[in-house]
This record gives C-alpha cells, structure tokens and sequence, in this order.
C-alpha cells in the first residue's frame, strides 16, 4: 500500500547511515543544546538525542508530535522537549533560554546548536532566522542541493549572488555531501545536500550592520552584470564623480561586476557609502 503524502509537504528522512552522518556534521559533545526545526517522525531526533545533552524538537504537524513523544519515552531519558508551533514564529532562543525551567535542574545553555531536514520551501528565511543573533555555534540544514550551491559559491560562479554573500559575512559555509532521492519517504522531485554553517569569530559585519548590509548587496546584486561604478551610482544615488573617487580611494575597479567581489569587498563598500 502506497504511503500518502504528508499534509505539510514534508520528505522524512529513513536512511539510518545518512541520519548518522547529518548527527556527525553537527560535532555533537555530551554538554550541547540542540534546536532541531522539523522534527518530523522523530527519525533524525532519535539519533541525535543519545549524544547531546538535550534536544528542544520543533514540529508543526499535531499528528507527529505522540511519535516524537514515544520515541523520549522508549529511549528512557529526558533529553528531549518537543514544540508544537511554526518554526518561522516561535521564538528559538527563547525556547533556549526556557530550558532552566525544564529537567535537569542545573540546565544552562552557554551556547546552542541547531539542526534540521527543513522544508525547501521555506529554507532562505529559515536560514535568515537561525542567522538572528544571537547566534547558534553551529548549523546543520538538509536543504535543496540547488540552495547549497548558490550559499556555497565563490565570486565569478554562475552561482554566487546575494544569498552567497550575505550568509558568507558572517559563516564559515560548507556543501557536505549530497543525499540521494531514495533515502527519504515520500521521495522528492529535487537533489538535496547537507550544509553546514559556522559563525565567524569576526564577521565582516557587525549586528547593527546586517540588515543594511542584506538591503545594500541585494541592491547591487540586481544589476549584476552591470559595472561597478554604474551599480553604485544607482545604489547610492551619488554623483559620478563621487562614486569613481570612493572606488579609487578603496582601490577597486570601477568596471569590476557585483558577480566578481567577495563578501568582504561588499563590507568596505558598504561602510564607504554610509560615509557618503
């Protein structure tokens, strides 16, 4: 008998090998919290919660959250507290901060981690929230294998645009391996791939500049293909001659392309045009 498809559009993950090596990805040590957004079945949650110190799983689906409580149950510990709600409105580091009314008694959390097979759908604002500071030590997404490529790629990539830059000023970015269409039940139309992201120790934006430092690479990154210098004129709405003095003061390229700069290019312009 076919399975019928989850009423969320949800692909949960089965292949126990593939689960381990995503619980891997997150260097997990015995003192982590981990936030898992889509807990789904469980299957994932099962695996990582022997090797953390607790889990706070994150589900919408009411019809998955009695799996995920019997599969606590079944393990015989309390490492885990499941959420029912939207992962894009709850509030995770105040579901974080509310472990020390939760056993154990002595619960803290320095730092947290966070991890999940997240919907496609939803993955850039996903990616955007688990980014809010402050920030996890570590984040382990199963996403499209299209969206890791496009966070992953490096300047002069077919690939690299604004996502690639705004998550680069501020984490180390890796594409891990990818996970083939037939570990998961239903099984997707598209490739996935595990992504890694790492908060910088010193990123090239500070938090007060991130969101005019998003606004300002989208902005650039609208004309892409254009030059430097007329991506600024535009962006910044300043006199020609004002732009090419700015760009000859930073040494840059005034024909450069958006496509071309790294991300810690687009943090100096930046800082230069807030001077304007």
């Amino acid at each position: 008998m076919t399975r019928p498809p989850p009423p969320l559009g949800q692909h949960f993950l089965t292949d126990r090998n593939i689960l381990q090596r995503i619980v891997d990805a997150l260097d997990p040590t015995p003192g982590d919290v981990v936030v898992e957004i889509g807990a789904g079945e469980g299957s994932l949650t099962a695996v990582l919660a022997p090797r953390v110190r607790y889990v706070i799983a994150i589900e919408r689906d009411r019809r998955l959250i009695a799996k995920l409580g019997t599969r606590n149950v079944e393990g015989g510990t309390e490492r885990l507290t499941v959420v029912h709600g939207d992962a894009l409105k709850l509030d995770w580091h105040a579901l974080v901060d509310a472990g020390s009314a939760v056993p154990p008694s002595d619960f803290r959390v320095p730092r947290f981690k966070i991890i999940g097979n997240i919907p496609y759908a939803i993955t850039s604002p996903l990616i955007d929230k688990a980014l809010t500071p402050p920030l996890p030590a570590c984040i382990v997404f199963l996403v499209q294998a299209e969206v890791a490529d496009r966070i992953a790629a490096r300047p002069g990539s077919k690939t690299y645009g604004a996502p690639s830059v705004g998550v680069q000023a501020v984490c180390r970015v890796e594409k891990l391996f990818p996970v083939r269409a037939g570990a998961f039940t239903p099984r997707p139309s598209v490739a996935s791939a595990l992504l890694r992201l790492t908060p910088l120790d010193h990123p090239l934006v500070a938090v007060a500049e991130l969101a005019a430092f998003r606004r300002f690479v989208t902005a650039c990154f609208a004309r892409r293909r254009k030059q430097l210098r007329n991506v600024l004129l535009g962006a910044t709405g300043r006199p020609a001659a004002q732009v090419e003095e700015g760009l000859g003061a930073l040494g840059l390229d005034p024909a450069a392309r958006p496509e071309t700069l790294a991300p810690e290019i687009f943090a100096r312009l930046l800082r230069w045009s807030a001077r304007l």
